[in-house]
């Protein structure tokens, strides 16, 4: 087992690794930017070490840096977390000749898998349905036309380094394409340094569910379940549950069958997530695979009992898997709301700033993932994310009201938050029944906002 671990993360991420390998009897190194001098992982680090200015690029993105501050103190890890560097195959390489274990998968798989098109191209050839479309990157948006005629509208026109929706645009007829096309390939080079598209069928509001994999050194592959992640702003994440309503225990056998198969086409090792779109008629298409521990991974704790992270940093040394697929078992329903530092009224304008006041919700079947406390000043220049409430319940309708419950009790006082917005979604009929899909918040937005104003 590894003695010290290096965290190359900062906020509530960060705090759960500390937490894990605590628990582990491993001791941590916490890296900070000037603007997180005095922040929670910081304060519950074995040890920390200023790793630059505020700006990320200059501190939390510099991998020369991090990789100095990893050596000169001495670890023989690095836990990457999720954003940041976790799906950067430079940087896990530049780990491993540094004799630093990276723990997640190796370079080449997070290449392979990062590259949507080439990803898609695997899969295929492994029999994991994906969504028809191009067969690999497309370079014109002459060729992207004529794949659009022959697969039908509307597509997606999609970054094959994409991620987070940037460099995505949805084409419902022939002459929105090549202006589209253009917008989606100059985001694309912005964002990601890497312009290449491909297009693939649009599934017009379909279901988002993904799949948490374990994969060991020794060859073995399990899934733990679903998370059902189809409540969405942007194809950013606001609501998980665990289990979803969608599927019936055929279909989630099926589709955690193809995620197994999607893991070891990719020769993949470490905690990841496979996911997939479910279309109305109850088929569904493999879409992408994130290499590193997901940001709702206590959905899947809460309802399976197990420490992703635990298991992230075992299999990392080179241990077995601590259970079989067999011994995989989902008791209750788990649900998260992701409380962000935005404004619902002002476009979900990001809103940081200092903490005045904070209560945290506890009682049955609570669990709150954060590095907020009073008079933490929440820093401008990383994402909105201020905190995860998470609860567990024996039915669907109890987890449902004792999420409502945990919101009612949290307060946050500095800036305005998301919370709100989610305590409203889950007294909205659609959701309460299960029926709801990607295109639900976009839908029901303005009626859930018009609530808020008669309350």
């Amino acid at each position: 087992m590894f003695h010290r671990i290096f965290i190359a993360n900062r906020g509530e991420i960060a705090v759960r690794i500390i937490r894990a390998c605590r628990e582990l009897e491993i001791e941590t190194v916490a890296v900070y930017s000037t603007a997180d001098a005095h922040a929670l992982h910081v304060q519950l680090a074995t040890q920390s070490v200023c790793i630059g200015p505020a700006r990320a690029a200059e501190s939390y993105l510099n991998l020369s840096a991090l990789l100095t501050a990893a050596l000169e103190t001495g670890c023989d890890a690095v836990h990457p977390g999720y954003g940041f560097l976790s799906e950067n195959p430079e940087f896990a390489e530049l780990c491993e000749k540094c004799d630093l274990r990276f723990i997640g998968p190796s370079g080449a798989v997070i290449r392979q898998m990062g590259n949507k098109a080439a990803a898609r191209a695997l899969m295929r050839r492994h029999g994991v349905p994906v969504v028809p479309g191009s067969d690999g990157p497309v370079p014109d948006a002459q060729t992207a036309a004529a794949i659009a005629a022959e697969i039908g509208y509307p597509v997606l026109i999609k970054a094959s380094a994409g991620g987070g929706g940037r460099g995505m645009r949805r084409a419902y007829a022939p002459e929105e394409l090549p202006t589209l096309f253009a917008a989606a390939q100059a985001e694309a080079a912005a964002c990601f340094g890497n312009g290449e598209l491909y297009v693939e069928k649009l599934i017009v509001n379909p279901r988002h569910i993904e799949f948490q994999i374990l994969a060991d050194r020794q060859g073995h592959v399990i899934h733990l379940g679903e998370r059902d992640c189809s409540v969405q702003r942007k194809n950013q994440k606001l609501i998980e549950e665990s289990p979803s309503r969608a599927l019936d225990a055929g279909l989630r056998a099926r589709m955690g069958e193809a995620a197994v198969a999607a893991a070891r086409a990719a020769g993949y090792q470490s905690a990841g997530t496979v996911e997939f779109v479910l279309d109305q008629d109850g088929s569904f298409y493999f879409i992408e695979m994130n290499t590193r521990i997901q940001v709702e991974h206590p959905v899947t704790e809460m309802v399976t009992g197990v420490d992703l992270l635990r298991e992230q940093i075992r299999i990392a040394a080179g241990l077995p898997l601590g259970l079989t697929q067999e011994q995989v078992c989902q008791s209750g329903c788990a649900m998260e709301c992701r409380i962000n530092a935005e404004d619902p009224r002002a476009g979900f304008r990001p809103a940081p700033g200092r903490t005045e006041f904070l209560h945290l919700p506890g009682g049955p079947g609570v669990r709150v993932d954060t590095a907020l406390f009073p008079g933490y000043e929440l820093p401008p220049y990383y994402d909105s994310l201020a905190a995860k409430l998470i609860v567990h319940a024996p039915t669907r309708l109890e987890c449902i009201r004792r999420m409502r419950r945990a919101l009612e009790e949290l307060i946050i006082q500095g800036y305005p938050t998301t919370a709100d917005l989610a305590h409203l979604i889950l007294y909205h009929p659609d959701f309460v029944k299960g029926r709801y899909d990607t295109g639900f918040l976009e839908q029901h937005l303005d009626e859930l906002l018009a609530w808020d104003c008669k309350a």
